[in-house]
């Protein structure tokens, strides 16, 4: 396969506006994120809901792509970046980084790609990682995949993701929030209009459960600092 790399990024964000922006041991969010991406060796795109955004990447070294500020989320942010960067279609899967995953280890992204290589069926990819604690399971924020497993317990095909309580003594596997997309999965499902389950968790990948799409996870150890809130913002800052 040929995978590139995009990281959605866009300056309104409603608990900490200006988020890709915000300075992480003297750089932008954002170039942390792009580093990081870089380091996998894949090639790797910013795709920018605003003029800062892009402008902070290519002062660093880096691609960014401007595109619709009011594109409704970072998947359509994507298609969009993709469309303007690939259009000959030489990228068959797109792999969807975080730009508020500053320190996220560069192997996520060849994860989620080997997946996609590896399994035929798999249209999305995504990862899990064990719960931090029993409070997880009754966490409204923390999002749980149910997966079947594969007998080697270190990737599943997922059932359902949900925000409710999880109970019983299987494991809760903690979605972490990055896909890998095979090309024409991510067409279909930017094509798709917001399904009922989808709209009833505020989860957008059980649109493409309800499409059919077959989406697979594999295991991490632990889930990348996310920073959501200004708490978490400085968290980051202390591990620069």
């Amino acid at each position: 396969m040929n995978p590139l790399v995009l990281i959605p990024a866009r300056m309104a964000a409603t608990r900490l506006p200006g988020k890709p922006l915000a300075d992480v041991g003297g750089r932008p969010m954002i170039v942390r994120a792009w580093e990081r991406a870089a380091a996998s060796g894949l090639p790797v795109a910013v795709a920018a809901g605003d003029v800062e955004i892009v402008e902070a990447i290519q002062a660093a070294g880096g691609t960014a792509v401007l595109t619709d500020p009011d594109l409704p989320s970072g998947s359509d942010r994507i298609m969009a970046a993709l469309t303007a960067l690939d259009p000959e279609g030489r990228h068959d899967a797109v792999i969807n980084l975080q730009g508020d995953m500053p320190f996220a280890d560069p192997g996520l992204a060849i994860a989620c790609a080997d997946l996609l290589a590896g399994r035929p069926d798999c249209d999305i990819a995504t990862l899990v990682a064990p719960e931090a604690g029993p409070e997880d399971r009754a966490n409204p924020d923390v999002v749980k995949a149910i997966l079947t497993m594969e007998p080697e317990g270190r990737s599943g095909r997922a059932l359902y993701f949900t925000r409710s309580t999880l109970y019983g003594d299987g494991p809760v596997w903690r979605h972490v929030g990055i896909y890998g997309y095979r090309r024409a999965a991510l067409e279909r499902f930017c094509a798709t209009p917001p399904s009922s389950l989808e709209r009833r968790e505020k989860l957008e990948q059980l649109r493409a459960l309800e499409m059919g799409l077959s989406i697979w996870a594999a295991v991490i150890d632990a889930p990348p600092l996310s920073v959501d809130n200004p708490a978490d913002l400085e968290a980051a800052r202390a591990l620069a």
